[in-house]
């Protein structure tokens, strides 16, 4: 099994202390940034940031969908490490100062991917997906601070 990764990243034009507290708010927050690939979202434990636990349905194309049930936490200042209890699915977000009321956000995901022809079409076409989803959640997130 080889590890996929997916990683895109945005400049959002708000302090990172906003950016970050608008996703590690995983009651009011975080809900609002999730596109329609996102579905039975609920807060299990917790709700902001470090010991939230929540869940959520994943549908990466129309014949995949993940059930995901997320760890979070708070390893460094500025970072959410989201792990899936279902898989071996991490996400980490990681907000960074970018200059005068800016701030980058970079979001990475990784797994153990499925072996033989499988696991090379998942390697070469699910980084992109899962990628275009990324996108459209930093640009709602972007929508959200920038107001």
């Amino acid at each position: 099994m080889a590890q996929v990764e997916a990683t895109t990243e945005r400049i959002v034009a708000a302090d990172p202390e906003t950016v970050f507290d608008t996703l590690a708010d995983y009651k009011d927050g975080r809900p609002k940034l999730l596109p329609e690939h996102f579905s039975e979202y609920q807060v299990c434990e917790g709700g902001d940031g470090e010991g939230t636990l929540v869940h959520w349905k994943l549908q990466a194309t129309s014949k995949r969908v993940r059930d995901c049930l997320l760890e979070v936490t708070e390893p460094t200042d500025g970072q959410l490490v989201e792990k899936d209890r279902n898989s071996s699915m991490v996400t980490t977000w990681t907000v960074t100062p970018a200059g005068e009321g800016r701030s980058k956000v970079v979001v990475s995901t990784v797994w153990n991917g499925a072996g033989g022809i499988g696991g090379f079409f998942e390697r070469t076409f699910a980084p992109k997906g899962l990628g275009r989803i990324y996108d459209a959640m930093l640009a709602k997130l972007a929508e959200e601070v920038e107001k």
